[in-house]
């Protein structure tokens, strides 16, 4: 995608002056959308530390962060040992995405069999291949729900043909967290680009505001209308007709179409089926497991600290990006990062092989060699 005319992925090799050796640039999500900066990662503690603090994030560029981190860890030592200590370093930071661990296994796999001195190059052109790969699919997941938007726009009544298309999302499932199109936003980018009339609204998605700060910053940079509401006005809008579908991204898809995404997805896809407007969710292969199938009961859900619902962070009037306190002091804070969204409640499931219904029989339809 593009950054002020220039095109941008959220992750990148950089030489680091030594031959064979390569550092990793990444994108800090955490200053965005007040400052555009980037980051090089240098070793595998730093690429855990970006993906512990959300540095970088989303379930699909968690991913590919995780498999370079194996590629920088093997720089420094190719060991059996060090390549152990790495994975486990590396799952460790972010519970609930099941894209880390899926590119954390195929990293290791791929360079486990080799003799120590050829295992990072390996792993760095393993890594390489996820990240062209998420590429691909968030492209291929943009051009399915394209399709989708245009039926719903062109079964608009007559008097609505030439009212923009009002889409719903939540939290960030666009290009900058995945390797780049995004998942949920994808067919956005789309639908925008084939001249598709469409205005998004945007939730503030609490407690990190990743909606208001990141979607709404590059649905920004690339020219789309949106509008950012806070999380609780969804239901209202959807009450008065005016959502026309509901699009988001997911962490971890359980085999039996379960869907487990940011904290307040389930009640959006409740607002969702009792107003008759279609739940979709979108998502690559990588983020399936095919190991769970019961997605309230078994699907970890990771606890962020208590200081994201009691403190917010913003712009100053002096300029300056600051933290304030919001809720009074000695109040206790809880902070579960995801809720699951049951497979009932969702319409279908966009994928890069075309959308299923939410359920075993749909995915396997698709996917039935990969399980």
């Amino acid at each position: 995608m593009n950054i002020d005319g220039k095109p941008w992925r959220t992750i990148w090799l950089e030489p680091d002056g030594t031959p064979g050796m390569h550092r990793v640039g990444v994108i800090d999500q955490t200053l965005l959308p007040h400052q555009f900066s980037t980051r090089t990662l240098v070793s595998c503690d730093e690429a855990a530390e970006a993906i512990r603090s959300m540095v970088v994030r989303g379930a699909p560029l968690i991913g590919v962060t995780g498999a370079y981190g194996l590629m920088l860890a093997l720089q420094a030592d190719a060991s059996d040992a060090a390549l152990a200590a790495a994975f486990e370093q590396l799952n460790a930071t972010r519970p609930t995405a099941i894209n880390l661990r899926w590119a954390l296994e195929r990293v290791r796999a791929k360079v486990q069999p080799l003799p120590p001195q050829q295992r990072a190059e390996a792993a760095r052109v393993e890594a390489g291949a996820i990240a062209d790969e998420d590429v691909a699919m968030g492209e291929a997941i943009g051009e399915h729900g394209l399709q989708l938007l245009q039926q719903l726009a062109a079964a608009r009544p007559p008097a609505r043909q030439g009212e923009p298309l009002n889409v719903l999302t939540h939290c960030n499932a666009g290009w900058v967290a995945t390797v780049d199109w995004g998942t949920a936003l994808a067919p956005i980018y789309k639908a925008h680009r084939a001249g598709l009339q469409v205005h998004v609204w945007v939730d503030e998605t609490r407690p990190r505001n990743q909606g208001a700060s990141l979607t709404a910053w590059e649905l920004g940079r690339e020219g789309v209308p949106h509008t950012v509401i806070v999380d609780n006005a969804g239901g209202h809008l959807m009450q008065h007709g005016q959502v026309d579908a509901v699009i988001v991204g997911t962490d971890r898809t359980t085999r039996t179409g379960d869907v487990c995404n940011k904290i307040g997805t389930y009640l959006k896809a409740l607002a969702a089926r009792d107003n008759g407007v279609p739940f979709y969710v979108a998502l690559p292969a990588s983020t399936i497991d095919w190991q769970v199938s019961d997605g309230v009961a078994e699907i970890p859900i990771e606890a962020r600290s208590a200081a994201e619902v009691t403190h917010i962070q913003g712009r100053g009037a002096d300029g300056a990006i600051t933290s304030v306190q919001l809720s009074p002091d000695g109040s206790a804070g809880f902070n579960p990062a995801f809720d699951v969204t049951p497979a009932r409640l969702v319409t279908a499931l966009i994928t890069e092989r075309g959308v299923v219904a939410a359920s075993e029989e749909g995915l396997r339809s698709l996917y039935g060699e990969t399980v």
